[in-house]
């Protein structure tokens, strides 16, 4: 049972590594430069809320609950959102920098990443089926046995997608992005 609901409410510059935030459940609210680094956000609820330009590096997720977060200009390194609570799980990512963090196994049809810096991100077992990447750069994330189905990856970048090991019967490529397809096969696309 959550301690607090907070609703309609906006938080600026506050860091919650030095005041940790109270359990409980955020409903529409937006966090404005707030740094979440290292904080440990396990069992929170946060229902559509604004993340703007928040540190998030290695925050603790186990069982945290996102029911359609926009997250825009901030900072998820190594973020485990695998270990989040799945009911409802969903999010959107603009202009964020993304690196080393884990959707594995996690369902998250039509979820968008637009601008994202999202390097060794691992996307294994994941469904991303009408999933975007919108100006992307996805360098050594890792896809296999990933749902890709109607994806659109015609703008991102850096991408290397094992067709004989993912679902990607759909997904939009880019001729500009179709190396990234045959790069198993070590052949030179010009």
């Amino acid at each position: 049972m959550p301690n607090d609901h907070a609703e309609g409410q906006s938080f600026k510059g506050t860091d919650f590594t030095e005041t940790p935030m109270p359990e409980g459940h955020y409903e529409n609210c937006s966090f404005i430069q707030c740094i979440f680094s290292g904080a440990n956000l396990s069992g929170l609820k946060f229902l559509e809320c604004e993340f703007r330009d928040c540190d998030f590096s290695l925050a603790r997720l186990q069982k945290t609950s996102f029911q359609e977060a926009r997250f825009i200009q901030c900072k998820l390194l190594g973020l485990r959102f695998e270990e989040c609570h799945p009911f409802l799980l969903s999010f959107s990512f603009e202009a964020c920098l993304l690196n080393l963090s884990s959707f594995y196994q996690l369902q998250l049809k039509g979820t968008r990443f637009k601008e994202c810096q999202m390097e060794e991100v691992d996307f294994a077992e994941a469904g991303l089926n009408g999933a975007v990447f919108e100006h992307c750069n996805l360098l050594n994330a890792q896809f296999e046995n990933t749902a890709l189905e109607q994806a659109d990856f015609r703008t991102a970048v850096n991408f290397s997608i094992d067709p004989e090991k993912n679902r990607i019967k759909g997904a939009m490529f880019s001729v500009h992005g179709l190396a990234g397809l045959l790069e198993k096969y070590h052949i030179v696309v010009e």
